[in-house]
């Protein structure tokens, strides 16, 4: 009997150990899991907020028939491309004051062809509405955006409204911002803009016109506006109307000189810009 008993007492201790180890090993693995769990929650709880406020920019170049647009996203969201007024300037004067857009829509900001950080073209003939339509064209089917709203800002706006004719269908929505949709009747509008210079500016550029705006002073600066013509044109002529009641301090109409080449075939007075689209 005592050797039953003993038997008994030794199978009840291997019972009892092998529950406390197997025991012992649950709790090691609910233990383990409890803090793979903790530290997911703290790397998603480091990880999210930030990655909710960072807005990454993506930028490249597409072959648009031949010539290399540079192209700018940022956000997230229904696609929205913005073109730039001009023809000369860049995205970049835009990207500042639509940037709140990103955080509910991608925007994708171009450069036209001859413009900014796109490719420049020696034959001035390519530069056309009708060209620059295809590189807006062109950039959304390289980057698979589908139907876009699409932007344009004073000369962009005649490429909008040009795209919108031909490709309709690609569109959800038409913005248009300082733009006009005749080049007769903007001239009559940039005329009477001119008219109403002080006297003084007004004779100074009109005195400029007549000597010729192209080839004058350093060899650097015969392929653009003298800085005295823009500063007249761009600043006694344009400033009060561009910016009205809220003028902007760091407005600088010398810049101007600098987006107008005269390869380029913008070398005609007063609004270059206006005069080299069409009718």
């Amino acid at each position: 009997m005592p050797n039953v008993f003993n038997h008994l007492l030794r199978l009840t201790h291997g019972t009892i150990i092998f529950r406390m180890k197997r025991t012992v090993l649950l709790l090691v693995v609910i233990l383990l899991s409890i803090t793979a769990l903790a530290q997911t929650k703290k790397s998603k709880a480091a990880v999210s907020p930030a990655s909710a406020n960072v807005y990454p920019i993506q930028e490249g170049y597409v072959d648009a028939n031949g010539v290399l647009i540079y192209y700018q996203t940022i956000g997230q969201g229904a696609p929205l491309m913005i073109v730039h007024g001009g023809p000369g300037a860049s995205h970049d004067y835009l990207m500042p004051y639509l940037l709140p857009l990103a955080r509910g829509n991608k925007l994708i900001f171009i450069d036209e062809r001859g413009s900014g950080r796109s490719e420049k073209l020696e034959d001035a003939a390519q530069y056309t509405v009708e060209n620059m339509v295809e590189d807006v064209e062109s950039v959304r089917q390289a980057l698979h955006l589908g139907k876009i709203s699409l932007m344009g800002h004073s000369y962009g706006g005649v490429l909008a409204q040009a795209y919108a004719f031909k490709y309709q269908q690609n569109l959800t929505h038409l913005v248009l911002g300082g733009t006009f949709y005749s080049t007769r009747e903007m001239n009559k509008v940039l005329a009477e803009e001119k008219r109403s210079m002080p006297p003084e500016a007004l004779a100074k550029l009109e005195a400029l016109e007549k000597a010729g705006l192209f080839n004058k002073g350093k060899d650097w600066e015969k392929g653009r506006y003298p800085d005295d013509y823009a500063k007249l044109a761009w600043g006694d002529g344009y400033f009060p109307y561009l910016y009205q009641r809220r003028p902007d301090a760091n407005y600088d109409p010398a810049i101007f000189s600098c987006m107008v080449r005269e390869s380029d075939g913008f070398d005609s007075s007063w609004s270059p810009q206006i005069t080299s689209v069409g009718t």
